[in-house]
This record gives structure tokens, sequence and C-alpha cells, in this order.
């Protein structure tokens, strides 16, 4: 059974940092591309961040550019995900995902539905 657990979410003030971990479990975890998306209150999920199997590519939405860094240890099966300059604009739950067909970047990874499995989420609320 395949199991995508977040942590780290909480409470900041704007300018301030998290850093969100996503545990996989019951994959092989080298295997996948993860992805990072948010989704706020009467929003769409939109996409925030994804990375390689090997780590070795990133790409990130516009907002975030320069602020988030998305990483990840093949060895702890976990992808992180490091936030700075926190806006309220942030305020979202965020979710990991994993992607077991696609090897590299492309618009299709800013798609929800491309990912095979998700993560049950974790709030990040950023106060002004």
């Amino acid at each position: 059974q395949v199991q995508l657990v977040e942590s780290g979410g909480g409470l900041v003030q704007a300018g301030g940092s998290l850093r969100l971990s996503c545990v996989a479990s019951g994959l092989t975890f080298s295997t996948y591309s993860m992805g990072w998306f948010r989704q706020a209150p009467g929003k769409e999920r939109e996409f925030v961040a994804w990375i390689s199997r090997s780590g070795g590519s990133t790409s990130y939405a516009d907002s975030v550019k320069g602020r988030f860094t998305i990483s990840r240890d093949n060895t702890e099966n976990t992808v992180y995900l490091q936030m700075n300059s926190l806006k309220p604009e942030d305020t979202a739950v965020y979710y990991c995902a994993a992607d077991g067909r696609s090897s590299y970047y492309s618009s299709r990874s800013q798609r929800p539905r491309t990912y095979d499995y998700w993560g049950q989420g974790t709030q990040v609320t950023v106060s002004s």
C-alpha cells in the first residue's frame, strides 16, 4: 500500500520560513518524480514545484521561484519543500504527489491528474 505523509506545516508570520517533508512508503521512491501542489480555499489545486527521480532537475511555479526549494533524499524516501520569505498568499493546504511515468519535466508535470499517488496534505497559514 502506497502512502505519502506530509508534515511540517503550521502558522508563520509573513517573511518567515517553513520546511515541509513528505515521506513515501510502499513504492520504489527513486523511480518516481515528485511534485508539490497547494490548494487554497475556493481555489483549484495548483502546481508549486517538481523534482526529478534523481533530484538533479527541478522546476517551480513562477509565484514561488526564488523563495521555495524542492529537494529529495532517496535514501530516506523523503521529498522536502523549503519555503522562505513566505507571503499571506502562500496560505493553503500543501500536498506532495508521486509520478511514476514521467522522467523529465514537461507541462504535464503541472497537472494534478498526471500524478499516481497523493498525500493527505499539510496546512500552511501565513499571517500578515
